[in-house]
């Protein structure tokens, strides 16, 4: 999976037969917005872009525009979102069931540091825009994008709790979405760098998940000072 070029959109059937020449066409349009946004959101910088140019770019009217994107930041999701969500879908089939709580994380969120690895600019931009990000036409398919990406963590955690792998009794939900901060915080951090290699960050990862595994308590109970 690659963010550039913008993958194409398929053309899909309904029990009539091929989508109609309207569906088509809004298909097509979609697709030279995704197209133009990102285009001009790595060569102009996300600030420097505007809305018209990214109109024009597309070939469509401003109008038509705000259609599929309420703003800029609307814009960055209606580019990612498809991918985001076959991401989130390939990354979920990646753990082993024998393999530590923390490899299954650490093998889930690998997919997610190679693709943001492969166009590091827009990366920054989703990476920077997705906090908070909860009203827009294409905020409610990004949200329900990241919530499965955390149940298909908590699905894991079950797992091992239930076979008493790990001996934590907190909710599975809570201990998801605990992993799900540790790897927002260390993908931000580490895709700032000149050339993020995700191998580097994944090593950054894995230690901050063993660290949050094992806890900080000491591996014996300290000894007291004898009373005088």
């Amino acid at each position: 999976m690659k963010i550039g070029p913008i993958s194409k959109t398929r053309v899909v059937s309904n029990s009539k037969g091929v989508v109609g020449l309207r569906e088509q066409n809004k298909l097509e349009k979609r697709q030279r917005i995704r197209a133009a946004a990102a285009d001009l959101f790595k060569r102009r910088g996300y600030t420097a872009a505007t809305m018209r140019q990214i109109a024009q770019k597309a070939h469509v009217g401003i109008g038509t525009l705000f259609n599929y994107a309420e703003d800029k930041r609307d814009l960055v999701f209606l580019i990612f979102n498809d991918e985001l969500a076959a991401l989130t879908a390939a990354a979920l089939r990646e753990p082993q069931p024998d393999d530590t709580l923390a490899e299954q994380v650490i093998a889930v969120f690998r997919l997610h540091y190679r693709y943001f690895a492969t166009n590091p600019v827009l990366s920054r931009i989703l990476l920077q825009e997705l906090t908070f990000y909860s009203t827009g036409k294409q905020a409610e398919a990004f949200l329900q994008i990241r919530q499965g990406l955390i149940d298909g963590i908590e699905q894991l955690v079950q797992t091992v709790q239930s076979e008493r792998r790990i001996l934590s009794k907190e909710p599975a939900a809570f201990i998801a979405r605990h992993f799900f901060f540790v790897y927002s915080a260390a993908v931000r951090s580490w895709i700032v760098s000149a050339r993020p290699d995700p191998e580097v960050g994944l090593a950054d990862l894995k230690r901050l998940l063993a660290l949050q595994i094992k806890g900080l308590s000491p591996a014996d109970p300290p000894k007291r000072a004898p009373r005088r």
